[in-house]
């Protein structure tokens, strides 16, 4: 079962040989990624057709509505949308611009507006009137609080058929379908708007100014997998400060001293 657009971004998509690090540069963006996290984990989760995966879809699903159940995550999101729509807006009449392109990508972040917009409540919040999952709920954040003997309606779910359970946790899930829309569309519009840029951390470290008057939101480290190199990231709106971290054989992490190149993207 896959969760149509909510599907969320899905890493194996990037160069095999190369590991994606994607930095936020304030929290509502910190929000959004654990959000798409969540949903392409659910996604995968439920796809397939064993009890204990479909259990932890349903944990997947609780630490969503965990992560969304912020007051003022859809109203964020709802302004987020019409600033994207004002600044594609402003590029019509633009001859280097395809209106056709333009009208379409505008439908898109008017059908996310008008899907959260008509929402009542908080997002999921009709999944909080359901006693089978509030039950669960309130038992996950117990060692071993799902036992069949504390949750004997849980245990015989998990003994449906896996297409009955995976029909379930669709239903469940498109409660939070529209959330998981349009923070794939946000998040996909502000990556497709950072330009890269090879750098070399010297001596295992980076530091960059970043330019003033731009408000950079999300950034993203392509770094060779056969290097074995962790980033360690630090920054604010004026400064980017990497270190490349090497991990031992115990797991330990030390900076590395060598000139490393990588690739940089600033998305605003």
């Amino acid at each position: 079962m896959k969760w149509g657009p909510a599907s969320g971004y899905d890493l194996a998509t990037e160069r095999s040989s190369v590991i994606l690090y994607e930095y936020p540069l304030n929290e509502r963006i910190r929000t959004y990624l654990r959000l798409q996290h969540l949903f392409a984990r659910f996604n995968q989760l439920s796809q397939r057709t064993e009890a204990i995966d479909h259990h932890f879809a349903l944990t997947t699903i609780f630490e969503i509505m965990e992560v969304a159940s912020r007051s003022e995550l859809k109203s964020e999101i709802l302004k987020d949308i019409e600033r994207h729509k004002q600044q594609l807006n402003s590029y019509r009449g633009n001859p280097s611009i395809s209106e056709d392109a333009l009208d379409l990508i505008v439908a898109q972040l008017d059908q996310r507006f008008e899907a959260l917009n008509t929402m009542v409540g908080k997002i999921g919040a009709v999944l909080n009137e359901s006693d089978f999952l509030n039950s669960l709920r309130s038992r996950t954040a117990i060692p071993g609080g799902t036992c069949e003997f504390d949750l004997p309606a849980y245990h015989a779910w998990q003994h449906h058929e896996p297409a009955a359970r995976q029909a379930d946790l669709f239903q469940w899930s498109q409660h939070l379908a529209h959330l998981a829309s349009a923070i794939q569309l946000m998040l996909k519009m502000m990556r497709e708007s950072g330009s890269t840029q090879k750098v070399m951390a010297t001596g295992g470290q980076l530091q960059q100014n970043l330019p003033q008057g731009r408000n950079f939101q999300l950034l993203r480290l392509r770094i060779d997998d056969s290097l074995n190199l962790t980033p360690e990231i630090s920054c604010n709106r004026l400064l980017v400060v990497i270190r490349l971290m090497q991990q031992q054989a115990d797991g330990k992490l030390l900076a590395s001293k060598e000139d490393t190149p990588f690739e940089m993207t600033l998305c605003a």
